[in-house]
């Protein structure tokens, strides 16, 4: 059943437990990216309504605070519940407005979050954990009021993975979802309400990032914020909250390698290669975008990584593996890359920054190999954030390594070898904060976070809720 979203409180923010006007804020569009048509229109805040959002979690963060960890438990697993009897309208939210099939995003955008929401709900009695070192006592608090901006391409995942930590701990929060994809927010918005978490602690403020952003980043009342996107965004949000000294976490942008090893099962180490960047219509920040190959099979996975993009299907039903890119800005962006590539001397061996041949609307791009590549080109160095992969030759492992080192990012990174034990050495050689071995998947109850410009801090696991906590040493009398 299709969810009308101009009923579902689009018109709406969600502050201090209500469903409230904005002051002073304007609407704004949010577009199919497959049809071009308008879903609906969502409200965007101004900084009124940012003021008026962190002072109901101010005040609910008195008494939060001192929730019990039962307490705390007990409202993230009726959250998830909530999310698994709302699932369908998740995945459409997520669909509709990010142009991924939906039949993908069941199992790469929702199902995940809620098995994160309950994986937090079970570690909310982690607050209780104290230790002793010497004569103290070293105890656990939440950090305070929570500011988290999430992005467009896995808007639910990163929600969860902010908010489900957070409340756990004993947090309070204001949530700006991307304008691109701020469907799944108000969806959350309606669950987080029906599950009874007290006014305030959860508050929803949608809006531009260059207002509600940079109100939330910068206001003194904030204690940390919490940032997914680019690394350039990443850069003004930490400018604008420094002057206050709040905590910042950021998860930034990635141009990812992968090495595939002379000893690999090439064939399968492509082509699980190629749909790591495909998947999402390549708009994600572990995409594992430069493709490390031993010269003497370089021509080889050149024909696999031809063969699989060339079988890619494209559109939102059933049969399609790759939707469109989430608008036509970001599909600008990834055509004037292509053109870059070509540009600068690499090989166009499939696709291209022409539109595909069937699809007279809809922000569509070609899945595109590049072969020939060099680690100086600008389509080897800068995060393209579409279905564009790099193959790059190297001599020897030593080689490898470099090349793949030699980024100004270090989120993530994959090795293909002939076995675990062959490419355990070579993983821990990466400066990457997360490494994919032989196909292996993401993992919720791992920590997820990036090396060098990629950002700070970390997401998911237990060090996920470590970010939400200060460390407070009680000194007792010997």
């Amino acid at each position: 059943m299709m969810t009308n979203f101009d009923q579902l409180h689009s018109n709406k923010l969600y502050i201090n437990g209500k469903w409230c006007s904005s002051v002073k804020g304007t609407h704004r569009a949010v577009v199919n990216p497959s049809t071009e048509e308008i879903i609906c229109d969502v409200v965007q805040a101004s900084t009124e309504d940012v003021d008026i959002a962190v002072k109901a979690a101010r005040s609910a963060f008195a008494s939060w605070r001192y929730s019990s960890a039962q307490e705390r438990c007990a409202l993230l697993n009726a959250i998830a519940d909530g999310m698994d009897a709302r699932k369908q309208e998740l995945i459409q939210a997520v669909s509709l407005a990010l142009g991924c099939p939906p039949h993908i995003a069941e199992w790469l955008h929702v199902e995940g979050p809620i098995f994160a929401m309950r994986y937090y709900a079970e570690r909310a009695t982690l607050m209780n954990k104290t230790a002793r070192a010497g004569h103290s006592l070293i105890v656990r608090e939440p950090v305070g009021v929570c500011a988290f901006i999430t992005p467009w391409n896995y808007p639910l995942h990163q929600f969860v993975g902010k908010v489900a930590p957070a409340l756990a701990a004993g947090c309070t929060m204001i949530a700006k979802p991307s304008e691109l994809t701020p469907l799944q927010d108000y969806v959350m918005a309606e669950i987080i309400d029906a599950a009874g978490l007290p006014a305030g602690v959860f508050n929803l403020v949608p809006g531009a990032g260059s207002v509600v952003g940079a109100a939330l980043s910068a206001h003194p009342d904030v204690d940390m914020v919490s940032f997914t996107g680019s690394t350039r965004a990443g850069v003004e949000v930490a400018r604008a909250a420094a002057p206050t000294v709040k905590r910042v976490t950021q998860e930034l942008g990635g141009k990812s390698p992968l090495i595939i090893t002379p000893d690999a099962d090439l064939d399968a180490a492509v082509r699980w290669g190629c749909n790591d960047v495909f998947i999402n219509s390549g708009q994600t920040c572990t995409a594992l975008t430069r493709m490390l190959v031993p010269a003497e099979r370089y021509d080889e996975a050149v024909s696999i990584a031809t063969q699989v993009a060339e079988e890619v299907t494209l559109g939102t039903d059933d049969k399609a593996f790759m939707g469109p890119l989430c608008s036509a800005r970001q599909r600008e962006i990834v055509r004037s890359y292509i053109d870059k590539g070509i540009a600068e001397g690499a090989q166009l061996v499939t696709g291209g920054s022409a539109a595909p041949e069937g699809f007279s609307s809809g922000f569509y791009v070609k899945p595109t190999v590049f072969a020939q590549v060099n680690n100086q080109m600008t389509i080897a160095r800068e995060e393209i954030f579409g279905p564009v992969t790099c193959l790059i030759p190297y001599r020897d492992l030593d080689e490898a390594i470099a090349i793949a080192n030699d980024s100004e990012y270090g989120l993530s990174s994959g090795v293909w070898a002939k076995d675990t034990d062959s490419a355990l050495p070579i993983a821990r050689r990466i400066e990457a904060g997360l490494c994919f071995v032989n196909g292996g998947e993401f993992n919720y109850q791992a920590p997820f976070g990036g090396y060098k410009r990629s950002g700070n801090g970390r997401e998911f696991g237990d060090a996920g809720l470590d970010e939400f906590i200060e460390l407070k040493s009680v000194q007792l009398p010997d």
